[in-house]
């Protein structure tokens, strides 16, 4: 009986947070209301508030499964000495690709509520993207340790480049609303970004 009733709430909070991502991408987080996301999920609007206090703690749940799964990523990454600078900064690109064939408007919130508005971003999440940036830096000291890349730049200046490249392309693609349609797409998109980056980034000697 444990068991089936752990089975529902995980259900109804899935149910909840799906109808989440459809009404914020939608309407945007500020006019999102928890009665609108009560009726996408077909719930009561009080049964929200029982798995979620309010509004700002149903978009946080939101927000952390993007971190969530981008950190579990990188703890693997630093923890792999198997996978070469290039591989490890090919993983980070396909989270974010992954991510968005799999889950279009968790990647669209991200990006619009997120990355590009200020306006929701308080000092909790931002610690997130300082840990995230931390964590690319150390791929690209790594990188410039094994004369891979060059070390003219600094860690920092060349983790600004690569995440700006990402972020703008996947943005970009969020603003004209483009799908990626294959596992051949992802790779042309991956490769693209690589090239571009590493071309510049690389060590000359």
């Amino acid at each position: 009986m444990k068991k089936d009733l752990t089975a529902f709430k995980k259900d109804k909070e899935q149910a909840i947070f799906e109808a989440a991502l459809k009404i914020i991408k939608q309407k945007g987080f500020h006019k999102a209301r928890m009665s609108d996301i009560a009726k996408e999920a077909g719930i009561s609007y009080g049964l929200v508030y029982h798995y979620f206090k309010n509004k700002e703690d149903l978009f946080d749940a939101i927000i952390n499964r993007w971190w969530d799964g981008l950190f579990k990523l990188m703890a693997n990454i630093s923890g792999d000495n198997e996978y070469d600078v290039h591989k490890k900064l090919r993983r980070i690109i396909y989270y974010f690709l992954d991510t968005y064939q799999s889950n279009y408007e968790l990647v669209n919130i991200f990006i619009t509520e997120i990355s590009r508005s200020t306006t929701n971003l308080t000092s909790n999440r931002l610690d997130r993207f300082k840990k995230f940036m931390s964590l690319t830096q150390a791929v690209m000291a790594e990188g410039q340790e094994n004369d891979i890349l060059r070390a003219d730049f600094k860690a920092r200046y060349l983790t600004y480049i690569f995440l700006g490249a990402l972020e703008t392309f996947v943005s970009a693609m969020v603003l004209v609303d483009q799908k990626i349609k294959g596992d051949a797409q992802k790779d042309r998109i991956a490769d693209s970004i690589l090239e571009v980056f590493l071309n510049g980034a690389k060590n000359q000697k």
